[in-house]
């Protein structure tokens, strides 16, 4: 089937079945860049339905992205806590204030997106089609399993993404590009599943080698992940006098940089022992020994904490205390709200 016929056949099937979406813009009305942008953002490595309730309080809160620009760090973060991949956040705030620099106009080319900060090149290509209508081959996981089923690429991902990134390209119509690129995103996400897609509904099946083989639950081919390595750490429940919880702001790079944290020890492979976490406290107190243990899943690592509590008379230096009925007013991000959890049933 001739590419253009192709195209064609999923821009029709997109005008009947496109997803309602609150960043995306109607039919026959213009995209607002900053929407986008903001979706794009959100959605790295974050499901639509989680992105949903933090897309419409950010909205809400900076309709623009000058408002963005203008929000102090902390607001932004703390804002962002629970919706993970922090680095992120910081990123957006550096790149609202470079477009604001700009005048709030977001470069409308793929080479001008990725000049700023946060932008790689999949969320410059998604902008730069969905937001200006320029022709760029978007390549998120949806589309690599379409585009991969559709070829019955028997390379396997991530060193399959060049050829499945050039297959890609060779598809995207200079016709309407920001709709097709939403298009074949939301064929991957509603019909070209990742188990049991429905081949019966899918505009291209006629077309896609894997539908003709059978195997389309085959594609993509991944190579294996290792296992996540196991880390162990301490975290310490330090409380004053009227009740207040004590919180320390991790350092700006590294995983959850920039986040309020309980304070924890050095994150090992490990486990420590009670003395050596006590030996390592951040004050000298009497400690004591929490019941339960919280586990937490990050992309890449899975830590596993133990706590301790101990009562203070003064705030550490460069720490700060905060009454537990406004923890909800800081950047903590999901681990630190299990550690609460789990200090306040333990104590």
């Amino acid at each position: 089937m001739p590419k253009e016929s192709m195209a064609e056949q999923l821009l029709a099937w997109y005008d009947r079945h496109r997803r309602v979406l609150p960043w995306r813009a109607k039919a026959g009305e213009t995209a607002d860049p900053y929407r986008v942008w903001l979706s794009e953002i959100m959605l790295q490595q974050t499901t639509v339905a989680a992105v949903g309730p933090y897309f419409a309080s950010f909205l809400a809160r900076w309709p623009s992205v000058e408002a963005l620009a203008a929000a102090p760090l902390d607001d932004v973060l703390t804002a962002w806590a629970g919706l993970g991949y922090y680095a992120r956040a910081r990123n957006l705030h550096k790149c609202a204030q470079a477009v604001a620099a700009r005048g709030g106009d977001f470069p409308s080319d793929e080479a001008g997106l990725l000049e700023l900060p946060g932008i790689g090149a999949y969320t410059a290509a998604a902008i730069a089609a969905i937001a200006f209508d320029q022709r760029a081959a978007v390549m998120d996981g949806n589309v690599e399993r379409v585009v991969a089923r559709l070829y019955r690429v028997q390379s396997a991902l991530p060193a399959a993404k060049p050829e499945l990134r050039a297959l890609a390209d060779s598809l995207t119509p200079d016709q309407r590009p920001g709709d097709y690129a939403q298009a074949v995103m939301d064929l991957g996400a509603t019909i070209c599943t990742p188990r049991k897609p429905r081949c019966a509904l899918c505009p291209w099946r006629e077309a896609c080698a894997a539908f003709k083989a059978g195997d389309a639950e085959d594609y993509p081919r991944k190579t294996p992940k290792p296992e996540r390595p196991i880390l162990h750490a301490t975290a310490y429940w330090m409380t004053m006098p009227d009740g207040s919880v004590v919180l320390r702001r991790r350092k700006e790079e590294g995983l959850l940089g920039g986040m309020m944290e309980i304070p924890t020890n050095t994150w090992r492979a490990t486990p420590w022992t009670l003395d050596e976490a006590r030996g390592v406290a951040p004050v000298a107190a009497a400690w004591r020994d929490l019941p339960g243990n919280i586990r937490h899943v990050f992309t890449h690592i899975d830590l596993r904490l133990t706590l301790l509590s101990g009562s203070l008379r003064k705030v550490p230096d460069g720490m700060l205390a905060a009454s537990l009925d406004k923890l909800g007013d800081y950047a903590l991000p999901s681990v630190m709200r299990k550690i609460v959890s789990a200090a306040v049933k333990g104590g």
